[in-house]
This record gives C-alpha cells, sequence and structure tokens, in this order.
C-alpha cells in the first residue's frame, strides 16, 4: 500500500516539475482551438469545386462534342492508317454483313453520323453509350491492323480489318486487349471502353469503312434491335453516307403500301372499262401485250441496285445479268431490264 502511495506522489510531482497537468491534457477547450486553427488553414471548398463548373462538367457529357479528325486523312502517315489513298475503289460492291457481334452491349447512339456546321467537320461514325470500363468486341472476324494513341481525337483506337472487306475503327478506349497482326474472331474482346482523347465522357466511338471511305454504321447496324439491317450492304458511292432502315415492320409497310396503290389502280381502270364501249378484238390483244410485257420487264429506279431487283423478281443476281447481258455491277437509272 505504501509502495503504491509513493509512486503515485512521484508521478505528481514529475508532472508538476515539467508544467503539465492532467487537466490541461484532457481541456476540451484546447482542442477546439487546434481544431478552429486546422480547419482556417484550408483552402475554402468554394476555391475547389464551383458550382458553375459542376454544371458545365454535367451538361458538356451530354452535348455535342466536336468530331475528331479523321485518322485516314488527317495528321497521320498515309502508309500505315490510309492504306487504301491511292487504290481504285469500285462505284458499288456487295458486302456480306452475316456473322455479326454488336461491337459493345449497349444499344444506345449518342452521337449519330453526319455533318456538324458548328465544327465544320464531319462525325464519321456513331456514338455508343458505355462506362470506362466495359467491354468492347470484334464486330466482325478479322486482323487487328493498328493499335493507335491520339491525344487530339480518338484517344487509343483499334482498326480491325475483316474478311468481308470492311474494317471497323473503335475509339476513346482505356485499354488495349489485342495486339497489330492479331487475328480476332466475331464476338472477341478487344479492348475496354475509356474516355480517351477528345472526349467529353465515357463513351465508344465506332465507324464502319470500306477502302477507307466511311460509311453511315446505321445504313448496316440497327443498334436499337442489335442487329443488322440485312445478310448483305451495298456500297455505294453515291450514298454510303446515308442512314438506311431495312428493318422487317417498316420493308412491310411498304409492301403493303404498293398493294393498297396497285388495288387503287386497278379499281379505277375497271371503273373507266365500264364507262367505256367494248374496245375492238386488236385493241384487247395490244393491251394484253402490254400488260405482258411490263411484267417481264423493270425501269430502274433511283437508289436501285442489281441486288435489290434481282432479290424482289425472284432471281439471282447472276440470272439477272445474264438475261440482261451485262458484265459489271453498276446499272443506270432509267434503264429498262428483262425480269422473265
Amino acid at each position: 500500500m505504501n509502495i503504491k502511495r509513493l509512486y503515485f506522489a512521484l508521478t505528481a510531482m514529475t508532472l508538476f516539475a515539467l508544467g503539465i497537468s492532467a487537466q490541461n491534457i484532457q481541456s476540451a477547450s484546447s482542442y477546439s482551438k487546434m481544431h478552429s486553427k486546422l480547419l482556417a488553414k484550408q483552402d475554402r471548398v468554394n476555391d475547389q469545386i464551383r458550382v458553375q463548373e459542376a454544371q458545365k462538367y454535367a451538361a458538356d457529357l451530354y452535348e455535342e462534342c466536336e468530331p475528331e479528325p479523321d485518322i485516314y486523312t488527317e495528321g497521320w502517315d498515309s502508309d500505315l492508317v490510309n492504306c487504301y489513298k491511292d487504290a481504285n475503289v469500285p462505284n458499288t460492291k456487295v458486302l456480306d454483313v452475316r456473322h455479326y457481334v454488336m461491337p459493345i452491349k449497349g444499344n444506345y447512339v449518342t452521337s449519330h453520323y453526319g455533318y456538324r456546321p458548328q465544327f465544320g467537320r464531319t462525325h464519321k461514325g456513331v456514338d455508343l453509350r458505355s462506362a470506362i470500363g466495359d467491354t468492347v468486341y470484334s464486330a466482325f472476324s478479322g486482323r487487328v491492323r493498328l493499335t493507335r494513341f491520339e491525344r487530339g481525337g480518338y484517344g487509343f483506337y483499334v482498326i480491325v480489318r475483316h474478311e468481308n472487306g470492311l474494317e471497323t475503327v473503335y475509339g476513346h478506349l482505356s485499354r488495349f486487349l489485342v495486339k497489330p497482326d492479331q487475328y480476332v474472331k466475331a464476338g472477341q474482346p478487344i479492348a475496354l471502353s475509356g474516355n480517351t482523347g477528345r472526349s467529353t465522357g465515357p463513351h465508344l466511338h465506332f465507324e464502319t469503312r470500306f477502302m477507307g471511305y466511311a460509311i453511315n454504321p446505321e445504313a448496316i447496324f440497327d443498334f436499337g434491335n442489335r442487329c443488322t439491317h440485312t445478310d448483305s450492304y451495298t456500297f455505294s458511292k453515291a450514298n454510303y453516307t446515308k442512314a438506311r432502315d431495312y428493318a422487317p415492320s417498316k420493308r412491310y409497310n411498304q409492301a403493303k403500301k404498293s398493294v393498297a396503290e396497285e388495288n387503287e389502280s386497278a379499281s379505277k381502270k375497271s371503273n373507266n372499262k365500264k364507262e367505256q364501249q367494248p374496245a375492238v378484238a386488236s385493241t384487247k390483244k395490244s393491251t394484253r401485250e402490254s400488260r405482258d410485257n411490263s411484267r417481264s420487264t423493270y425501269k430502274v429506279r433511283k437508289g436501285d441496285n442489281l441486288t435489290k431487283i434481282a432479290s424482289s423478281n425472284g432471281l439471282t443476281v447472276a440470272q439477272l445479268k445474264k438475261l440482261n447481258g451485262l458484265s459489271g455491277d453498276d446499272v443506270a437509272e432509267g434503264k429498262v431490264l428483262r425480269v422473265k
């Protein structure tokens, strides 16, 4: 007991000698003063995060950003990036777009293909909504041609050359999963989505090219339904920039409209025939021959191609060419073709 008293006495004497007391160490006011001083030394929050800047950043995520410079024509060695610079590109070419995989799991297009007058530049692909780190897939089977970085535009990007003649470009990536000259299958992961280069928010910039020509991806893909419009796409120098809707519902409506117009026309002819006197035998024969002749021929309209004409008349392209003595794939508007 005496030893404990002696220990406490010595401890108290030591603290007194150092000028420290238990009350001073545990004083709440001392800690409050220290805390206030620390807060006073910190920068004001408004100097670090401004409401206006935060609102502008949020708005930029949904605004149309300036299109990327075309890597096929601007600021790069054409021998590496644009290997089609001096190539003889055909006016039309039928491309097989079966055995495809959508480049990303999302289906929401945030920016479409087209000219941007405010920037004086064309957006040569579509932007697909994605988060940083989302998997990016090769749209078709083929070989990786380039994996590069471009600070002022595409950021990290991959170009894949496909067996069907197309090339696809994937931009603003965060990471490569493939290397140049590597063969990839349709649906194989090739990169992770990101926000690199000229980008105001995470997304995938996706392009479809034929021998350097930037085709509107929405002419090939129906992104809303995650499929291609048809099994083949006919490239044409005249309309490769335009989106095309070959959705079954639209084709059905077009066919329904055509049938209705034909029925209306037939009804008018029938009424006119009743009002008129019976025609002579020679006139009937001439009319019948004219109808038979109209069914055996087809007048080429604007936007037609051999594949479309052959398909609508139950023929193959080869049969249509043979009937008309055609050697090439081009067909002039207004030309009358035999379909029987």
